[in-house]
């Protein structure tokens, strides 16, 4: 049995458990959460979700160090990572054995997306696709029977499929007037 089949018992225990407490009514939506900052001189992105952190930047070419992904290679892996797991969930659930697993996402980001001349050119990242690689002693049946699955039921990759509208606002902190707001307090209470 190799290394991932025993992670694939032990996530069979879990998936198992958290079937139950479905079934049971007592699995609560999860809210989540992940706050994003541009750091100094740099401009990096520090992306924090719960206790973690990963820095996203661009290439030199658009002012960046290169110092982690840009954020459409980011979408590209948090896509992969979404549906290696949920064929990890399914292959527990299905006991579906895998020697290896291995999903490689690829698509299209154009700098002349939307600019003169290219004004069809999506702006985003487009023409996504992923294979996945799989070592497996399971019967073909077995293995589209997990990818039809895994399609029907990867949160991320049915985000991309199905948007939805986003809620977005803009809070203006304006540190140079509350300054001077601040300033102005103090000189008027010390006048008072």
């Amino acid at each position: 049995m190799s290394h991932l089949n025993d992670y694939l018992a032990e996530k069979r225990t879990a998936v198992l458990a958290r079937n139950a407490a479905i079934d049971a009514g007592t699995a609560q939506p999860a809210q989540l959460k992940a706050t994003v900052s541009a750091e100094g001189r740099s401009g990096v992105r520090r992306l924090r979700i719960r206790d973690h952190q990963i820095i996203s930047d661009s290439p030199p070419d658009f002012a960046g160090y290169n110092l982690g992904p840009s954020s459409p290679e980011l979408q590209l892996g948090v896509l992969g990572t979404c549906v290696t797991h949920i064929f990890l969930i399914h292959a527990a659930e299905r006991q579906v054995p895998l020697e290896s697993l291995e999903v490689e996402v690829s698509g299209i980001i154009d700098p002349r997306g939307g600019r003169p001349g290219h004004e069809q050119t999506p702006i985003w990242p487009h023409e996504i696709g992923y294979t996945v690689h799989i070592d497996s002693p399971a019967s073909r049946a077995d293995i589209d029977a997990l990818f039809e699955a895994v399609e029907r039921s990867c949160p991320i990759l049915n985000l991309l499929r199905n948007p939805q509208t986003i809620r977005a606002e803009v809070k203006l902190i304006n540190s140079r007037a509350d300054s001077a707001n601040d300033g102005q307090k103090a000189a008027d209470a010390v006048a008072a």
